[in-house]
C-alpha cells in the first residue's frame, strides 16, 4: 500500500475515534469502540473491533496521558464497548493491502505499545486488567496478554484465540507466542493446540490452560472486574492526591526536509539518504526541587525533550523509510545536563520524576529497535553527558573529534551514575553493560571516571567511542564512513544491527523483538501469505488458499 500522506502520532482524547476513556478514582477504563469507517488508510473497514496503526496511536496516547495527567490512577481496565466482541485483532484486509515495510512498522509500534504496558507495571506501579467481555482473537488476545491479569466473561460463546497460523498463514505479530510461554507458562503442547485452532478456548478450560486468570458469569462480570481492579490498585504506590501534568501539544514545525522542535531538530539530506538528529541540552535556569518541577509541568526539560525525541523517532521511522542512516548530535552545556541528571537521581522516587525517567527509558528503547544505522558525532559544542550520553551509547558507532591543539574547544563526554542502569535496554542491561559484556574490569575502569569530562583520547582508551580522528582527518573519515554505510543493503544492515545491538541475555522482550519479529518478517514475504492465492490475500473473499507445501 502506498503512503500518500504523513502519519501523525500526536493526538488527544478529543480527537479519539476508537477509544473511550473514563476515570473513577484509582481505576481508569479504556473501552475499545473502534470506528470501522475511520481506518488510517482507505481500502478496509475496522469491523469487529479490528485495529490498524491509528487505533494503536490512540492507545499509546491514552496510556501516556494516564501516566502523567492522572497520577491517582493505579489500575487501567481494558475492555470493549461493543456487544459480544472484545477485539478481533489486527485488521486482516489492512494487512492484505499493505506494503511489507508498512506491516513491519505497524507490528513494531504495536509491540512497543504493549511492552509499554508491562514497563509501566514493572517500574511505575500502573497495573493493567483485561476485562475480556466478548470474542478475543489474534492481536486482541495479545493486547490482553500484555496486561497483568485477564478476566474472561463466561457466556458460553466468548473465547480467546490466536488463529493466525490456520487462518492466515502467518504468526501472531505482537508477542502472543512468547507471552504465552515466557509470561503465562502455558504448556508448550497446549500452546501448540491453541495456536493451530480457529475456534479458540473458553470457560474453565481457558483458566486450566493458563490462558486467562479467571472467568465470571455475565451477571457478575462487572463486579468481579471492579474487585480485581481495586485489588491490583492496592498494590500500587502511585499517589492518590497528586496533581497531574497536562501533556500539552508539542511545539513542532514540519518542513519538507526537516522536523523542528524546541529541543530536537531532524534535518534530512535526501541525496545522501541521511538524517541528522540534533538534541539540544537544557537551557536557562532549571528546577532542582519538586515544587519547581511540578510548576514547570510538561515544559520541564527532560519531559519535553523525551516527548519531542519520541515523536521525531516515530515520524522518521514511518514517514521516511528511505532515510536509512541517522547521525546523532547534541548541542549545549554539559554541566547543565549533569545538573539535570543530579535532579533526576535525587528525586527518582517522586511519581512525576519516575514517569519522566520511564518516558526517557522507553524513548531510548525506541531508538535501539529502530531499523536504522545510528552514528554518533561528538563534535565541538556537544553535550554527550549522562542521560544524553545514552544517545551515543545506543549508536552502532561513535566518532569523537580530537582537538589536540585546542583544549578549550575539544569536545568531551561525561559518564554519570545514570549510565549504569537508570535507562536499561529491553535486555535489562545498561548500554554500558551491553557494550562491555558486563565485564567488571572494563566497567570498573569507566566507573572510576564518573563525573570527569573525557576528551577523545581518554574516551577512546576506555572503549567508549569507536574512533577519535583529529581535525585534519575528521571530515574525510566521517564522510567515508557514512557513504560506505549508505551504500550497503538496508536488509542486511537491519539484520546486522539488530544482532549486534542485542548481544546480552535473552528475555521475553528480546525474544519478541528478535526471534518472533525476524520470523514474522520472513513469513510476511512468503507467497503462502502474500502471493496471489496467499492466505492474507484471499481472506474474506470466499476463495481457497493455495499453499506451496514445500518446507523451506
Amino acid at each position: 500500500m502506498s503512503i500518500p500522506s504523513r502519519v501523525e502520532y500526536q493526538t488527544n482524547p478529543s480527537q479519539y475515534k476508537h477509544w473511550k476513556l473514563d476515570f473513577n478514582g484509582p481505576v481508569a477504563t479504556l473501552k475499545a469502540d473502534f470506528d470501522e469507517n475511520a481506518g488510517l488508510r482507505p481500502g478496509y473497514k475496522l469491523k469487529l473491533n479490528s485495529y490498524d496503526l491509528g487505533v494503536d496511536i490512540e492507545l499509546n496516547d491514552a496510556v501516556s496521558r494516564i501516566r502523567f495527567e492522572h497520577p491517582e490512577v493505579r489500575t487501567v481496565v481494558l475492555t470493549s464497548a461493543k456487544e459480544k466482541v472484545f477485539c478481533s485483532g489486527a485488521n486482516i484486509f489492512m494487512l492484505g493491502v499493505s506494503s511489507h515495510a508498512w506491516k513491519v512498522n505497524f507490528c513494531k509500534f504495536t509491540n512497543e505499545t504493549r511492552n509499554g504496558l508491562e514497563d509501566s507495571s514493572s517500574h511505575s506501579g500502573l497495573k493493567f486488567l483485561a476485562a475480556v467481555n466478548g470474542a478475543c482473537a489474534g492481536g486482541g488476545y495479545e493486547l490482553a496478554l500484555a496486561c497483568n491479569e485477564i478476566i474472561l466473561v463466561d457466556d458460553r460463546s466468548s473465547a480467546v484465540s490466536l488463529p493466525e497460523v490456520p487462518l492466515l498463514g502467518v504468526l501472531p505479530g505482537t508477542g502472543g507466542l512468547t507471552r504465552m510461554t515466557d509470561k503465562r507458562h502455558v504448556r508448550h503442547d497446549l500452546a501448540d493446540l491453541f495456536c493451530t485452532s480457529v475456534e479458540g478456548v473458553r470457560g474453565e478450560k481457558a483458566v486450566a490452560w493458563r490462558l486467562v486468570d479467571a472467568i465470571a458469569k455475565p451477571a457478575v462480570f462487572a463486579q468481579k472486574v471492579q474487585e480485581r481492579a481495586l485489588a491490583l490498585a492496592a498494590k500500587s504506590d502511585r499517589p492518590a492526591d497528586a496533581r497531574g501534568v497536562t501533556l500539552i501539544p508539542l511545539q513542532r514545525t514540519l518542513e519538507a526536509d526537516a522536523l523542528r522542535y524546541p529541543s530536537v531538530t531532524v534535518e534530512i539530506d535526501r541525496a545522501k539518504r541521511t538524517a541528522t538528529f540534533t538534541v539540544m541540552g537544557p537551557r536557562g535556569a532549571q528546577p532542582t526541587d519538586i515544587a519547581g518541577i511540578e510548576a514547570a509541568g510538561a515544559a520541564w526539560y527532560p519531559l519535553a525533550m523525551a516527548r519531542e525525541l519520541e515523536d521525531a523517532i516515530l515520524q522518521m521511522r514511518t514517514n521516511e523509510t528511505g532515510i536509512g542512516t541517522w547521525l546523532i548530535r547534541t548541542e549545549g552545556d554539559a554541566s547543565a545536563v549533569l545538573a539535570m541528571d543530579a535532579t533526576l537521581l535525587a528525586h527518582q522516587n517522586h511519581w512525576l520524576v519516575r514517569e519522566t525517567i520511564g518516558l526517557l527509558r522507553r524513548t531510548l528503547s525506541r531508538l535501539d529497535v529502530s531499523s536504522r544505522s545510528l552514528f554518533a558525532l561528538i563534535e565541538a559544542g556537544s553535550c554527550f553527558a549522562g542521560t544524553l550520553l545514552e544517545l551515543a551509547l545506543a549508536c552502532d558507532r561513535s566518532y569523537h573529534l580530537a582537538l589536540p591543539d585546542d583544549a578549550a574547544r575539544a569536545p568531551r563526554i561525561t559518564v554519570t551514575e545514570t549510565n549504569f542502569g537508570l535507562y536499561p535496554m529491553v535486555t535489562g542491561q545498561s548500554r554500558l553493560g551491553r557494550r562491555f559484556y558486563d565485564e567488571p574490569p572494563a566497567l570498573d575502569a569507566v566507573r572510576s571516571k564518573v563525573g570527569q569530562a573525557l576528551d577523545a583520547d581518554a574516551a577512546f582508551a576506555l572503549g567508549l567511542v569507536t574512533s577519535s580522528p583529529d581535525d585534519i582527518d575528521w571530515a574525510d573519515e566521517v564522510r567515508i564512513a557514512v557513504e560506505e554505510r549508505v551504500s550497503m543493503s538496508p536488509d542486511a544492515l537491519t539484520g546486522l544491527e539488530a544482532n549486534l545491538r542485542f548481544n546480552g541475555p535473552e528475555n521475553m522482550f528480546t525474544r519478541i523483538f528478535g526471534r518472533l519479529t525476524a520470523w514474522q518478517n520472513w513469513i510476511f514475504q512468503r507467497p503462502n501469505a502474500v502471493g496471489e492465492k496467499g492466505a492474507l490475500k484471499v481472506y474474506g473473499k470466499g476463495e481457497k488458499v493455495a499453499f506451496d507445501w514445500n518446507r523451506v
